[in-house]
Order: C-alpha cells, then sequence, then structure tokens
C-alpha cells in the first residue's frame, strides 16, 4: 500500500485555500461609514484603519480592534472600528478639540481649549486661527501655554465658536495686553476690543465682511452696539 500522506496533505491544502477564500469573501468589507471626522477626509481615515494586506478583511479587523483604539495621528484623540456586519464597519473618530495655534521656533503648536499645546506640525491647518499677540517664552507638547492671562484661551474658544456660526475665517487674531481683539484679512484689520456685544459685532462684520475684505485699513467695532449705532459703522483706509 502507497504512502497516501502527500495526498492528504495535497487534499488539506486544497481545502484550506477554498476555505480561505470563501471566508475573505464573506469577511471582505465593502462598505465603511466614518463619523465625527473634520481634519481628515473619509478616505483618508480608512486609509488609516484598514491597511496592510488584510485590512478589508472584517474578521482580521475584528481580532485587531476588538477593545481597542486607534491612537497616535496627529489631530487625533481616537478611532474606534465597529464591524455592523460582515461586510461593513463603522470608524469613529475622536477629534481634539483644537482652539487654535501660535508660532514657535518655525513650527505651529496647537492649543486646546484649556490652553495645553496638544499638536506640533510643520504645516499650517486650515480653519483653525492662528492666534498672535500672546507673550510666552516657550512651547511644551502637552504642557500649558504660559501667558500671564489664560483667560485669553476661553476667549479664543468663544470666537471659534462665533467663527464657525458666522462663516468667518480670519487670517489671524491678535490680542493687545488687555485682551482686546483685531482680526485680520489680508490688509483689513477689525477692531472688536473686548468681548462686551461680541454676537453682535460678530453680526456687524459678517454683513460688511466681503465690502473691506480687499481693502487696507481699520474697521472699528470696539464700541458697536446694535441700539447705540443703528447699524453703522465707521471704515478708515490706509493712508
Amino acid at each position: 500500500m502507497s504512502d497516501r500522506r502527500p495526498l492528504i496533505a495535497l487534499i488539506i491544502a486544497v481545502v484550506l485555500i477554498i476555505a480561505g477564500a470563501a471566508a475573505w469573501e464573506y469577511f471582505g468589507v465593502e462598505e465603511v461609514s466614518v463619523t465625527g471626522n473634520d481634519h481628515y477626509t473619509e478616505k483618508e481615515i480608512e486609509k488609516m484603519v484598514l491597511k496592510g494586506p488584510l485590512g478589508h478583511n472584517s474578521l482580521y479587523l475584528y481580532l485587531r480592534y476588538n477593545g481597542r483604539s486607534v491612537k497616535d495621528i496627529p489631530f487625533i484623540e481616537r478611532m474606534d472600528v465597529s464591524i455592523d456586519s460582515p461586510t461593513s464597519v463603522t470608524i469613529n473618530v475622536y477629534e481634539k478639540a483644537i482652539a487654535g495655534y501660535v508660532k514657535y521656533l518655525g513650527r505651529y503648536m496647537y492649543f486646546d481649549r484649556n490652553g495645553i499645546i496638544v499638536e506640533s506640525s510643520t504645516e499650517a491647518v486650515p480653519d483653525i486661527p492662528y492666534v498672535t499677540g500672546l507673550g510666552f517664552d516657550e512651547c511644551v507638547l502637552y504642557e500649558p501655554l504660559p501667558v500671564q492671562n489664560d483667560g485669553v484661551f476661553s476667549t479664543i474658544l468663544s470666537l471659534t465658536q462665533l467663527f464657525d456660526k458666522y462663516e468667518i475665517k480670519p487670517d489671524r487674531i491678535y490680542f493687545d495686553d488687555s485682551l482686546n481683539v483685531t482680526l485680520y484679512f489680508g490688509n483689513a484689520r477689525v477692531l472688536l476690543g473686548n468681548m462686551d456685544n461680541i454676537d453682535e459685532k460678530m453680526m456687524k462684520l459678517k454683513s460688511v465682511l466681503d465690502s473691506i475684505r480687499n481693502l487696507s485699513g481699520e474697521l472699528h467695532l470696539e464700541n458697536y452696539s446694535v441700539d447705540k449705532d443703528e447699524g453703522y459703522v465707521t471704515f478708515e483706509r490706509d493712508s
């Protein structure tokens, strides 16, 4: 009787190949849903999570990410991967709450609403305010930005929320020593002063921004009030 072991091994190998192909087909990811992303596109998030030769296999993704989050991604706190079905997954993105950034030694240092430096990059990120006028000697990652008045961070957060509300995107925000605010749009400067009547000021700015955006000068909103000024503001052109 001849040795049948090679034949049996071949049969087992064929069965495993067929089973593997069937499993690959059954657990092949066809639909990816991404939620909570703003900084990165859905395609970029998908590429970060579903990577490697088995990256589009839901069984592999379950074994890899079950009970684990994706971390160590710039501007991302974490990403959780949920297997909805053998062919569909959901990636929930939790981004770091960035309030603004400052420049330090040729790098862009991003801070959160509490003034903690949470990210450092060689590139400026669109739609995140560039903040100037803050006096500090150093920036250390994961430590507070050492400013004289840390109340400035709550002011920055309030401003960014209003920027979103009124769809306003200044080139930068400047604070003087008394935390009076000036917004820059090219060569046009908008003097907001303090945060009194700030919602009214931003509403007025929204209504006139297109007319001053390409001008060089100052729009005075420091003491603006709808009741007092009846909608009128002053723009002083640079000489």
